[in-house]
C-alpha cells in the first residue's frame, strides 16, 4: 500500500493499514521543513507504533491466515514502522520510487484537489491495475474523475481477469460531518446512506427484561453505563468501554446500559435526495421585513386612528361610522377640508388627526426603507433573530464546517454560524440556506454573545485551529457551565486528553472531542483494502463502519442465512444491496452483495 499526503490523515491512514489490516505501507510526505504541522509527524508515528502494539493480538490471526511477506522475505513479520519517503512533489519518478507499479493500492490524501488528481492520472498510467483512493472536496468533480479513471481501467483490462482496480473518491469532510453533527444534537439519529438505504442510529434504553422496544431494529453497540452524557442517568463515569455489535444475549444481560440501535428511515436514490430542512423557504416571512420597534410603532398609530374615528362618530350626530373613518383619514393626510363653522369637538379632532398624520409619515418612510433594505440583503448574510434559543452555534465555515452545516440543516436543526474570514467558502452555503452568521473572531469578547450562546443548545467548534476551538469552548463554559460542546481537534491524542479534562471539570455537561482524521481514516483504509465503505458512525471513542461486500468468495457469508452471517463484535449483515426487506432466513448466494456493519477488526477478517 502506498499513502501520499501532507497532513495528519496520511499518517493516521498508514497506521490504520498497518495496525488493523497488517499491510506493508510506503508513506510519501513532503520534507519536514515544508510540512505545515511538523509536530504531528512524530505524534502520528508514535501513534502508529502504539496502535500496532495494541491490535497486534487482534490481527495476529490475519497474519497467520495469509499476511503478505515482509520486505525482508520473512513471512508473517512486518517492519517496525512504515517506509517513509520524503518528496517535495508527486512526480512520476517519486511515484515509481514509492513502488506504485507493484503496489496493490494507492491513497492520495493531499489537502489540495488538484495535486491528488494530477498524481492519480500519473499513477493510473504507471499501473492500470492499481486500486486508487482519492481525497477530493469537490464532490461533482470527484464523480467525473472516478468515472474517467474507471473507464481507463476497463480499456486497459485486455486480459479480462476483472482485477479490482477501482477508483474511489472520498472526502474526509463528508465522512466526519455526520458524526460531528449527530454528536452536537442529542436525540438526533446518526445517519448513514448505504446503497439506496437511509439508516439512522438512535440510542434506546432497554426495558426491564433487557429487550429494546421497536420494530425492525438491530443492536449496533452497548454504550457505557453513563450513556451519551457522562455524569447523567445511572451516574456512571462513562469510562466503561462500549461493546460493538453485541449478540442478543449480551443485550439482555447488560442491565442499565443504553443500546445504540439501527433503524431504516426511508429509501433514497442518492446523496442529494434527503428532504429539505424546515424553514428554508426562499421567500422571507412578512414579520422579518420590519423590526419589532417599527411594528409596535405602526400598531400604535393604527390604534390612534381607530380612537380618533370613534371619537368623531360619537361627537358628531349625523356622521356614519364609515364616514367618520373617512373624514379622519382626510384630516390625517392633510387633504383640504377645514372644519370651519363645525362644532368645537370636530375642530379639535381635526387638529389631532393632522398631528397623527405628521407622525405617520416618518414611520411609513422608515417602513418602506427597512423593507427595501431587507429585500436587498435577503441574498446576503442574516443576523441571529431576536429571541432565538435552542440552536446550535457552529464555529468555522471551512471544509468541515460547511459539510456539518448542511447536515444540521438537513436534520432541521436551527444553526447560528460564527466565522472570522469574510471570504470563507462556507458563507455561500450559509447564504443559500438562510442561516444567520456572525462575522468576527470568536476569541474576541462579545462575538459568542452575538450568536446567543447563553440560549444555545450546543456549541460545535470546527475551525482549523485547535487553540481557537479550545478557547471558544472554555469561554462558552464560563457563560453556560451546562452547555453541550463538541470540539474538532487535529490530533486524536490531544482530543482524548481534552475530552477527559473537560469531562472531569464539568461532569454534568456533555463534552465530546473529535479528530477528523480519526473519523475519516477507517473509511479510506477500507476503500484501499477493496471494501466499499459507505460511511462510519462514531460510538463514543470507537468507530463502526458500514460497507458493501460481495458474498462470493467469503466463507463467512456464502451459504449462510442472514441470521447466521453474524459474528458478535466483528460484523452484522444489515441488508442485501438494493433491497429494503431482507428476511433473516434468506440464504446468501454467489452474486449477492450485502451491506454490513463491521468493526475495523471485523472488516479486516472479512478479507
Amino acid at each position: 500500500m502506498v499513502v501520499c499526503g501532507d497532513d495528519g490523515l496520511a499518517h493516521r491512514l498508514a497506521a490504520e493499514l498497518r495496525g488493523v489490516y497488517g499491510e506493508r505501507v510506503t508513506l510519501v510526505v513532503p520534507p519536514s521543513e515544508r510540512t505545515a504541522r511538523p509536530p504531528v509527524v512524530g505524534r502520528a508515528r508514535t501513534a502508529s507504533a502504539l496502535l500496532d502494539r495494541v491490535v497486534n493480538a487482534a490481527v495476529g490471526s490475519v497474519g497467520r491466515t495469509g499476511q503478505p511477506p515482509a520486505p525482508n522475505g520473512t513471512p508473517g513479520q512486518l517492519p517496525d514502522e512504515a517506509r517513509v519517503l520524503e518528496a517535495p512533489e508527486l512526480s512520476e519518478a517519486v511515484l515509481a520510487e514509492a513502488g506504485v507499479e507493484r503496489a496493490a493500492a494507492l491513497a492520495l490524501v493531499f489537502d489540495d484537489d488538484e495535486t491528488n488528481i494530477r498524481a492519480a492520472l500519473i499513477a493510473r498510467r504507471l499501473n492500470p491495475r492499481l486500486r486508487l483512493v482519492l481525497r477530493l472536496y469537490n464532490r461533482r468533480l470527484g464523480q467525473h474523475i472516478e468515472e474517467l479513471l474507471d473507464q481507463v481501467t476497463r480499456l486497459s483490462d485486455r486480459d479480462g481477469d476483472g482485477a479490482d482496480a477501482s477508483t474511489t473518491v472520498l472526502s474526509d469532510a463528508d465522512t466526519a460531518a455526520p458524526a460531528l453533527a449527530a454528536t452536537a444534537v442529542a436525540g438526533r439519529g446518526k445517519v448513514v446512506q448505504a446503497e439506496g438505504l437511509l439508516l439512522r442510529a438512535v440510542e434506546r434504553q432497554p426495558g426491564p427484561d433487557g429487550t429494546v422496544a421497536g420494530t425492525g431494529l438491530c443492536a449496533l453497540a452497548l454504550l457505557s453505563a453513563a450513556g451519551s452524557e457522562p455524569g447523567a442517568g445511572s451516574g456512571g463515569t462513562g469510562d466503561q468501554e462500549p461493546r460493538l455489535l453485541p449478540d442478543d444475549a449480551e443485550v439482555r444481560g447488560a442491565a442499565g446500559r443504553p443500546v445504540l440501535v439501527l433503524e431504516q428511515v426511508t429509501s433514497t436514490s442518492g446523496p442529494e435526495s434527503a428532504a429539505p430542512a424546515r424553514g428554508m423557504s426562499a421567500v422571507p416571512p412578512l414579520a422579518s421585513l420590519f423590526s419589532r420597534r417599527l411594528r409596535w410603532s405602526l400598531a400604535g398609530l393604527v390604534g390612534c386612528v381607530v380612537a380618533l374615528a370613534v371619537s368623531l362618530w360619537l361627537v358628531t350626530d349625523d356622521v356614519h361610522p364609515l364616514n367618520a373613518f373617512y373624514l379622519t383619514l382626510l384630516d390625517m393626510f392633510a387633504i383640504d377640508d377645514p372644519a370651519i363653522g363645525a362644532p368645537l369637538g370636530r375642530q379639535i379632532l381635526q387638529l389631532l388627526s393632522g398631528l397623527v398624520g405628521l407622525l405617520l409619515l416618518p414611520v411609513l418612510l422608515a417602513a418602506v426603507l427597512e423593507a427595501l433594505g431587507t429585500f436587498r440583503t435577503a441574498s446576503g448574510l442574516r443576523k441571529p433573530p431576536r429571541g432565538l434559543g435552542g440552536h446550535v452555534v457552529l464555529l468555522g465555515l471551512g471544509k468541515i464546517g460547511t459539510r456539518v452545516l448542511t447536515r444540521l440543516r438537513e436534520l432541521g436543526v436551527p444553526v447560528v454560524c460564527v466565522e472570522s474570514d469574510p471570504e470563507a467558502r462556507g458563507l455561500a452555503t450559509a447564504r443559500r440556506l438562510r442561516v444567520p452568521v456572525v462575522l468576527g473572531d470568536v476569541t474576541q469578547e462579545g462575538v459568542l454573545e452575538s450568536a446567543k450562546i447563553h440560549r444555545a443548545h450546543a456549541l460545535l467548534a470546527v475551525t482549523s485551529a485547535d487553540t481557537t476551538n479550545l478557547e471558544a469552548v472554555l469561554y462558552a463554559r464560563t457563560v453556560r457551565p451546562d452547555l453541550r460542546v463538541v470540539l474538532r481537534l487535529y490530533d486524536d491524542d490531544f482530543a482524548t486528553a481534552v475530552y477527559r479534562t473537560l469531562r472531569a471539570a464539568h461532569p454534568h455537561a456533555l463534552t465530546r472531542s473529535r479528530s477528523v482524521t480519526h473519523l475519516a481514516a477507517p473509511a479510506f483504509a477500507g476503500a484501499m483494502i477493496g471494501r466499499q465503505v459507505m460511511g462510519a458512525i462514531s460510538v463514543e471513542r470507537t468507530v463502526l463502519l458500514f460497507a458493501a461486500v460481495d458474498v462470493d468468495g467469503h466463507p463467512q457469508l456464502e451459504g449462510r442465512t442472514v441470521r447466521e452471517a453474524f459474528r458478535a463484535g466483528y460484523w452484522r449483515v444489515l441488508a442485501l444491496s438494493g433491497r429494503t426487506d431482507t428476511a433473516p432466513g434468506h440464504v446468501l448466494e454467489k452474486g449477492d452483495r450485502v451491506v454490513v456493519a463491521a468493526t475495523r477488526r471485523g472488516l479486516a477478517e472479512l478479507r
